[in-house]
């Protein structure tokens, strides 16, 4: 374990008066300076900033803490890259915060003016869009907010109007409605598996692009988010999934065959995006190989949709071009690498 005082940086999302009551804190910084100095880019966006010496008393209160802590990480076989580990991700969950406080804040502007807000997360398996929820959900107001997850129709859902079983799910007034997955399911997965029909499918075509349009028309402030990931991030994943007992629930049937159906999923993204990005409801790809960068940036995208004044002036809240894409760009791209390949088998 590192030792010493000779180092004087702090993370700048640690406050003075931690320091000054937490003798561990700073023994452990120059662990922390040391996973800044070497951090990758894009790992990482939170700031570093120098700060002075210690206390002159600290170096002897900091000993049984330190003590403490080379006792508890020895118990646990914490070697320096897994207490870095550790670190990246408390300093990646402090990099969030922000943003989702300015959520709360987003929530109240809802609640005040009475207005109704979907976004949906789409996106292949493994893509991270439940941990994204996850983020973008931590800290608002439950009763303000509700994630859908629609299960398989019932016989009762597959006799009505196929949108009636979402329209049911959607917000009142105030309230923020969270699709994990959604209408789009028809787009997606059920043309690939065959769980509808082709005329089934080419009436959700026709029909979406006017139905969201209505719904926008009428005051519904809709944001449509896909996440994309690459096939060997979502094989990584997969594996991730299988061997892991407190994850082996995320993985299904839909999940093995995923891999093998990939340009199948590719030709249903691509008719997707160039039919039902419309000026009312655009689609917003989120590269999502680099978890944390997609949560972050959908927090930005998110707060962006709605017009309301920021609380937090100093927030950069223009997401990452790297990350961030237009669905019209994506369509861009995907069209050059379909030329590509052709030109490749010719």
């Amino acid at each position: 374990m590192p030792s010493g005082f000779e180092n004087r940086y702090l993370i700048s999302t640690l406050s003075g008066d931690l320091l000054n009551t937490d003798p561990a804190v700073y023994h452990l910084s120059s662990l922390i300076a040391g996973v800044m100095s070497e951090k990758k880019e894009g790992d990482m966006h939170t700031s570093v900033t120098e700060a002075g010496a210690p206390p002159e008393n600290l170096q002897e209160s900091v000993a049984p803490a330190a003590r403490c802590f080379d006792a508890l990480a020895a118990e646990h076989h914490l070697d320096d890259e897994k207490i870095r580990s550790v670190l990246t991700k408390y300093l990646q969950e402090q990099e969030l915060k922000p943003f989702q406080a300015e959520l709360i804040h987003l929530q109240q502007y809802l609640e005040d003016t009475g207005r109704r807000m979907i976004i949906l997360f789409e996106g292949r398996d493994a893509a991270g869009k439940g941990g994204t929820i996850r983020s973008v959900t931590r800290y608002m107001n439950e009763k303000h907010y509700r994630v859908i997850a629609m299960g398989k129709p019932t016989e009762e859902q597959r006799s009505q109007w196929f949108f009636q079983k979402y329209v049911s799910q959607f917000p009142r007034g105030g309230e923020i409605a969270i699709f994990d997955r959604s209408w789009y399911n028809r787009a997606m997965v059920e043309p690939v598996f065959g769980f509808c029909t082709e005329q089934e499918y080419n009436n959700f075509m026709r029909g979406v692009i006017g139905f969201e349009k209505d719904l926008v028309r009428q005051g519904t402030i809709l944001v449509k988010l896909y996440f994309s990931v690459t096939k060997e991030v979502q094989k990584k994943r997969f594996n991730r999934r299988k061997h892991d007992p407190l994850r082996q629930w995320k993985l299904s049937e839909v999940d093995v065959q995923a891999q093998e159906r990939w340009d199948d999923f590719d030709k249903v993204k691509y008719e997707m995006l160039r039919n039902t990005h419309t000026a009312a409801a655009p689609w917003t790809v989120i590269r999502s190989a680099n978890k944390h960068l997609a949560r972050l940036n959908a927090l930005k995208v998110i707060l962006n949709a709605v017009d309301y004044e920021a609380i937090n002036q100093e927030l950069d809240y223009v997401p990452d071009d790297e990350i961030v894409v237009s669905g019209a760009r994506e369509i861009e791209l995907m069209q050059k690498d379909k030329l590509h390949k052709k030109k490749k088998k010719s």
